[in-house]
């Protein structure tokens, strides 16, 4: 089987963290292009057609967020923002515009390596035990295809990234049964028990999920909130099936 080499970009205006990441990414294996600004992220990103981009938030011409907020309306590219930040809410802001992951300045190559090697991981397919053998599940006017990772509402196909398709398969697979975040951080993310990391990235894709899925994501029937616990899928019978 031909090795694919995963293609990254990087985008951040300080030249040392463009050469560093550049030539560790090189290293292990990654096909790495690079960005300084907003602006040439933009136009990079539609001529390298990229796997993954590393994206710093605080940038000149266009602000990381910004870049963000016009990847996702032509790609659903994996995302991680890279943020100096120290204000969490500014961090949770990114991921509400549509990122994956994000990973704070200063940071350790080694963590964002791990980091980009989890998200990559997940946004391919993953077997779930609750899944019907066809790969195909209708709930209300939804279907899941988890062989093509897509969903649709209706006749209208909904633009899921690859972690929200990820999250959606971990709650469908085993609908009915609820999950903490810490969890779901794990299973979808990868975060081990012992890491220390904001639980509300979970909040956040779980709120995209609601309002890409739900008639009334202020009332949601299909993702509800487990009190005390944290997140569960309807329950999902499916007809004629006993198993």
């Amino acid at each position: 089987m031909e090795n694919h080499k995963e293609k990254i970009l990087v985008v951040d205006d300080e030249a040392s963290i463009r050469r560093i990441l550049e030539t560790r990414l090189s290293m292990i294996g990654y096909d790495v292009v690079t960005a300084a600004d907003g602006e040439e992220a933009l136009e990079t990103f539609r001529n390298a057609n990229p796997d993954l981009v590393v994206l710093d938030v605080m940038m000149p011409k266009l602000d990381g967020y910004g870049v963000c907020q016009e990847l996702r309306k032509e790609s659903d590219v994996p995302i991680i923002m890279l943020t100096a930040l120290g204000d969490v809410a500014d961090r949770i802001t990114g991921l509400e515009l549509g990122a994956d992951d994000y990973v704070v300045k200063p940071f350790s190559p080694k963590e964002l390596e791990a980091r980009i090697r989890s998200v990559l991981r997940r946004v391919e397919k993953v077997g779930t035990s609750g899944i019907p053998s066809s790969g195909v599940i209708h709930i209300n006017n939804i279907r899941i295809d988890t062989n093509k990772r897509q969903v649709y509402k209706g006749d209208e196909r909904i633009r899921l990234t690859g972690m929200e398709f990820s999250l959606l398969e971990l709650l469908v697979g085993r609908s009915g049964e609820p999950f903490s975040r810490s969890e779901i951080l794990q299973e979808v993310w990868g975060y081990t028990p012992e890491r220390h990391v904001d639980t509300r990235v979970v909040d956040v894709h779980i709120s995209r999920l609601r309002a890409k899925l739900e008639d009334d994501p202020s009332n949601p029937e299909l993702i509800l909130t487990a009190r005390g616990t944290g997140y569960l899928f309807q329950r999902i019978v499916p007809p004629g099936e006993t198993e």
